[in-house]
Formats: structure tokens, sequence, C-alpha cells
């Protein structure tokens, strides 16, 4: 029987939310969003699960998530560290992560399956993970035919600030042509906007196609991924803030004709914790998810 891998990018600083949102409980018996995300996956039919991490929570996730784990999917670690760069370019004051491009490939050596990436503050939702898994099932390992599911702009953003969202453009088969990076999107009134490259505020229809970093690979993504970041050292190793974004690289392979992915689309509703104040809105969502028996009143 195959096994399908759910790997969780969980080494966030989470710097504008103010701690380490991704062990923040969300519901009254303590669960977190990544509770509710491994749940999700094994009803789904995920077989895997491989957490990247930071150094100094490592031994916390294994206290959180290894017993409840336990005989019902397998379980593997990586830990991201900047110091994870081919030799030739340790020599740099790196302190903030390379971003999830860099994550994901950390976890290179332990995923040897057709996997999904997800975000750890990010709550998706059943139907996604369905989505992507049944998608999963039917693409070979080797395979250059990829998926991500995508979500409406406006049911994923913050009240409470502003976020950063790959937009998404398609075409009429629903291959995805590119994802653009936009930056500083806020609601105002009825309008949604975002900076572009200038500074300057432009207008996005509310139901824009964005990423959220939901999405369906084969291993043969990992080999792009390997080549794709000693580019981005060669030009940015030197940097302290250059970040090596999982979207960006399947924009590049789109480009070049390397790859394909498939923009796939879900019933359910995106949730997430960008800002400290979020926790309240997803707490009461969770609320009634469990009032309506989505969940049970205890996952695990």
């Amino acid at each position: 029987m195959k096994d399908y891998t759910l790997v969780i990018l969980a080494a966030g600083m989470g710097s504008r939310y103010g701690g380490t949102k991704q062990l923040d409980g969300i519901s009254e018996n303590g669960e977190t969003i990544m509770d509710f995300s491994l749940f999700d996956a094994i009803e789904a039919g995920f077989t895997k699960v491989v957490f990247i991490v930071r150094k100094d929570i490592l031994e916390e996730v294994k206290t959180e998530f290894g017993a409840k784990l336990e005989g019902k999917v397998e379980v593997a670690y990586a830990v991201q560290e900047t110091s994870k760069v081919p030799v030739k370019y340790s020599e740099n004051e790196r302190t903030k992560p390379w971003g999830t491009g860099h994550a994901l490939l950390v976890a290179k050596d332990i995923i040897k399956d057709n996997f999904c990436v997800i975000n750890a503050d990010d709550f998706y939702g059943l139907d996604a993970y369905k989505t992507i898994i049944s998608y999963l099932k039917n693409v070979n390992e080797t395979s250059t035919d990829y998926a991500m599911v995508g979500y409406p702009i406006y049911n994923t953003l913050s009240e409470n600030g502003s976020v950063s969202r790959g937009e998404t453009f398609a075409d009429k088969n629903g291959n995805l042509q590119q994802i653009i990076e936009r930056t500083a999107i806020t609601k105002k009134g009825a309008e949604i906007l975002y900076k572009n490259d200038s500074g300057n505020e432009e207008i996005m229809s509310s139901d824009t196609i964005v990423s959220m970093n939901f999405f369906g690979f084969t291993p043969t993504f990992l080999t792009f991924l390997d080549v794709a970041f000693e580019a981005f050292l060669e030009k940015n190793h030197q940097e302290l803030k250059a970040e090596f974004f999982l979207p960006s690289v399947v924009d590049q392979l789109i480009n070049k004709g390397s790859a394909s992915m498939k923009v796939l689309s879900t019933d359910a509703k995106w949730m997430g914790v960008t800002y400290k104040e979020d926790k309240a809105i997803v707490v009461d969502k969770v609320k009634e998810l469990i009032a309506q028996t989505v969940y049970p009143p205890k996952l695990w």
C-alpha cells in the first residue's frame, strides 16, 4: 500500500503573532490548529506526517504530538536551521530562517512518497485534504504534474492587519500559469487592496484565488527545489532578509515548462492566526464547528 505524506511547516518565528502560534491552543481542550490539521489529514487518508520545526521547539512538538499520533500515522521530524546550507555558502551572518522553500528542503531525505505541504498555523478544512489526496493518489511518483488547493482572497484576510498572499493565474483548464506574491493586502470598506512594487495601492477582486501554501507534490519537486535553492544562495547568501519561497519556485518551474500545477478548488473554509488578535475569531469558529458536530469535543 502506498504512503501519502503530510509535511507541516512549523518552524516559523511568529513575529507578528508575538509567540509560538504553532503550539497555541484554540479549543477548550487546548488543541492547536495543527491538531485539527492532523485530524483532518488522517481522516482524508494521509499515512505519514513530517514536522519541520525549529530546534528550540523540537522536543515540545514531540511531547505534544508523539503520543497522540502513535498507532495512527508514521511520524518524522526535521529541523530547519539557517546553517543547513551548502558548505560554500555557510559563511554568512543569517539569523532569520531562509523561508518555506528551505524548510521543505531540510526534509528531502525523509520524504519518499507523494506529499502535501501545509503551514502549521493555517486551518484548511477537511475537504481541502480530501481534494489534494484524491489528486496525489492518481499521479505517478515520477511525474512533474503537481497541484495546489486555492482559496478566494476574501476568505483569507485578517481583520487585524495586512497579509501577504500568492495571487494565482490559471488557464481555462485550471492549470496554473503564474503565482505573484502580493504584499500588504488589506480590506478597506468593500475594497481589497494590495501594494504593488512601487508601493502604490491597487484593487484586488474579492474572488481572486490565492495560494495558502497548500501544495501537492511528487518527490520530483525536491530535486527541483534543491537546484533552485543553490541558485537563490548564489545571489542572496549574504542577504539577511531575503527568503526562499515555495510559490516562487513553483512559478519558476511553470515559466520554464519544467512542471505543471493544477489549481484545485475546495468547499472548505480557511482560518488562520497571523496576528494575536486573530485567535479569538478562530476560537469562536472552532466552537461553532464542534457544536455542529463537524469535529468531536475532544479530537484524540
